[in-house]
């Protein structure tokens, strides 16, 4: 007899009934707010059509959702998972960065270049994602694109506007290496200080600098009540433009 997907899942359902696995510790109990209710949250603060989407653009999109966030007090709407995968194992690894630009090209965040996870990521495998999440509105954006570096003429006028400790802070870290302890790192701060004294324009290293996320996909999403949610994806097409469908929830 051949199971289909949708019976296979059921009879695992039954199995996992009838013979629940053992010595497992249940950490969460109730992750929704109310803890004696099970229940998922109900998303309720909108809704979103095709009609109500940019023709044109993701990138004009994204912009009119950004610019609404930041008029609702959305925290920090700026704050964005950047996911990377290293080839050929494949290894995903993820975590929150600032989107700092945005323009037609794509998404701007800045890293170290030289001893960073993302950067080695992106050694081997061009492709990346971001996701952003705005709770207060219930909303989210993801993209998909491959991964280019900014020139360091560009990296410049980003590094100029930064305070001089973070300024600094770029040239000390070694960022993701092992440090023996936290005096180790301050070591190397004061060793940069020491070489930047009276040095009013401190120069943009080297190893570090802005990443674009080029998208090929930007996908638009408003939660609705019973996981019902309204998705829309941007799909970059070869000869030019942008392709609008709706997806599945």
């Amino acid at each position: 007899m051949c199971l289909t997907p949708n019976l296979l899942y059921r009879a695992n359902l039954v199995r996992m009934a009838l013979h629940p696995p053992q010595n497992t510790s249940k950490l969460i109990v109730a992750p929704a707010n109310d803890k004696t209710n099970s229940q998922a949250d109900q998303y309720t603060k909108g809704a979103l059509d095709k009609d109500q989407l940019d023709p044109t653009s993701p990138f004009k999109q994204f912009n009119t959702w950004f610019t609404h966030a930041q008029a609702n007090s959305v925290h920090q709407p700026e704050t964005v998972c950047l996911s990377t995968a290293s080839l050929p194992s494949g290894r995903v690894s993820s975590r929150m960065v600032y989107l700092k630009e945005l323009d037609t090209a794509g998404f701007v965040i800045y890293s170290n270049f030289g001893t960073s996870k993302k950067a080695k990521d992106i050694e081997s495998n061009k492709w990346a994602s971001l996701t952003f999440w705005w709770r207060e509105l219930e909303r989210q954006v993801r993209v998909e694109g491959q991964v280019e570096r900014l020139t360091s003429e560009e990296s410049q006028v980003y590094f100029d506007t930064r305070i001089r400790g973070s300024k600094l802070g770029a040239w000390a870290s070694r960022q993701s290496q092992v440090l023996e302890g936290r005096e180790q790192l301050e070591g190397w701060v004061k060793e940069v200080e020491e070489k930047f004294e009276g040095v009013e324009k401190v120069p943009v290293p080297v190893f570090w600098g802005g990443l674009r996320i080029k998208p090929v996909m930007v996908e638009f999403w408003q939660g609705r009540e019973s996981r019902l949610h309204d998705r829309f994806q941007y799909t970059k097409l070869e000869e030019g433009g942008w392709k609008i469908e709706r997806l599945s929830p």
